[in-house]
């Protein structure tokens, strides 16, 4: 092998390591990350982990007084809202890696 491409490929294998590196660190932080989704005005907030697992659900007590069926669609919305912007941080958090 010529020394050129030695050290040509040297160089990629190095960056590839970094990248990798950098794809780790980026999965932790996501996984470390809570991101809080709401309807109804602020009525019902659902918080999510970023490996999609509930970590707290607010309800308010004027959420409460609702019909039941109401306030089932505001706790699924807001899970909703918490799941789209967990991926739209993931999405970032990622682009920012590659």
């Amino acid at each position: 092998m010529n020394p050129n491409m030695k050290g040509a490929l040297g160089n990629l294998m190095r960056q590839a390591q970094q990248v990798q590196e950098n794809l780790k660190r980026a999965q932790d932080e996501l996984a470390r990350m809570e991101i809080t989704g709401e309807s109804g005005a602020g009525m019902v907030k659902v918080t999510l982990t970023g490996k999609h697992q509930a970590r707290k659900v607010e309800i308010t007590a004027d959420a409460l007084k609702e019909d039941k069926e109401f306030l089932e669609d505001l706790v699924a919305a807001a899970i909703n809202d918490a799941v789209q912007k967990l991926e739209a941080a993931t999405k970032d958090k990622m682009s920012s890696v590659t």
